[in-house]
């Protein structure tokens, strides 16, 4: 009988789910982001909720897509570079319109990078001392923009192009500048 008791309880502990792992506030930032613009952009073009249709939109949007968005579509596989195949793993969930919260959970156990991708953060171009950035982030925003600084070889090179091209790229913050 003592045996019988001892064995019930082990099996009780084996059978009894664990702490449901969801995620924390801030994390799988861009995967969140990602999914909940592409859920949204499902619902508005009133796309067949299959997991055919779904998956060939993410592939189709997943095109024009730079940055941390494309690193996301990468790791899951919706890149035609990408060594890994996991559309599945979103595009069947979202045909039965299961929150992206959830999907990217489930994406995280897969691969736990996909949850490290971070957005950069926006410089706010109407205060920022522009003579005080790193060349880095100056080219960043005109990366950002897209356009390129050919021939650019000094600091200030970069800082005129960026005052040059803000009135296209950011005329908010180029009426706002006073020392442009």
């Amino acid at each position: 009988m003592f045996s019988f008791s001892g064995l019930s309880v082990a099996l009780a502990i084996v059978l009894v789910p664990g702490p449901v792992e969801s995620l924390k506030e801030g994390e799988c930032e861009v995967c969140v982001t990602f999914l909940g613009k592409f859920y949204d952009s499902l619902k508005d073009s009133n796309t067949n909720f299959n997991s055919a249709d779904i998956e060939k939109q993410l592939l189709e949007s997943c095109k024009d897509t730079k940055g941390k968005d494309n690193r996301f579509c990468y790791y899951i596989g919706a890149t035609s570079d990408a060594a890994t195949k996991m559309i599945n793993e979103v595009s069947k969930p979202l045909s039965y319109h299961v929150p992206v919260e959830k999907i990217c959970e489930k994406l995280k156990k897969k691969d736990s990078q996909i949850c490290e991708l971070r957005y950069d953060k926006q410089l706010d171009l109407t205060t920022v001392d522009l003579k005080k950035l790193k060349v880095k982030d100056l080219k960043k925003i005109l990366e950002d923009w897209g356009e390129s600084c050919k021939g650019c070889a000094e600091k200030s090179d970069f800082i005129r192009k960026i005052i040059e091209l803000m009135p296209k790229y950011a005329p908010a913050a180029a009426k706002a500048r006073t020392d442009l």
